[in-house]
């Protein structure tokens, strides 16, 4: 796993704070979704707003701008809480493997690259297989099982 971070900027996170209260209010823009995870120092429960993705009848969520605070909480935390304020539900967060990433990136890019476009690591949903492959170590992809 590579440390690529992409930080958002003041106006990016402004949009992601709306997008995280209405994802906590229960209401889903575009497959929006709340996560919460402990964190690793505090052990406080950090919210974020995710894109949770569903491939075969698993469900993955993608950090697209590398390794951030939520992803790296994740992996520590190996638990996330899902879903709004009233229906919160904990699961297990298990880390993809770095060479079962590109079909999940592929599927990811199809369905979001809009609103994701410039965090992904250069990818566009036109990128090579090699592309993928190589970007794949530097983008957290977990299965929520």
């Amino acid at each position: 796993m590579t440390t690529r971070y992409d930080e958002p900027h003041r106006l990016a996170r402004t949009f992601n704070e709306v997008f995280r209260w209405l994802a906590e209010a229960g209401i889903s823009i575009a497959g929006t979704h709340a996560l919460r995870v402990r964190g690793r120092t505090t052990g406080t429960l950090r919210t974020v707003v995710v894109n949770l993705m569903t491939v075969d009848g698993r469900r993955y969520v993608v950090s697209p701008r590398g390794n951030t605070q939520w992803a790296r909480n994740t992996r520590a935390a190996g638990r996330v809480e899902l879903g709004p304020r009233w229906r919160r539900h904990e699961v297990r967060a298990v880390e993809v493997a770095d060479d079962d990433k590109p079909a999940l990136l592929r599927r990811y890019l199809d369905r979001w690259y809009w609103e994701v476009k410039g965090h992904v690591a250069g990818l566009t949903p036109t990128s090579t297989d090699d592309e993928v492959r190589a970007a794949a170590a530097s983008i957290p992809v977990f299965e929520l099982v």
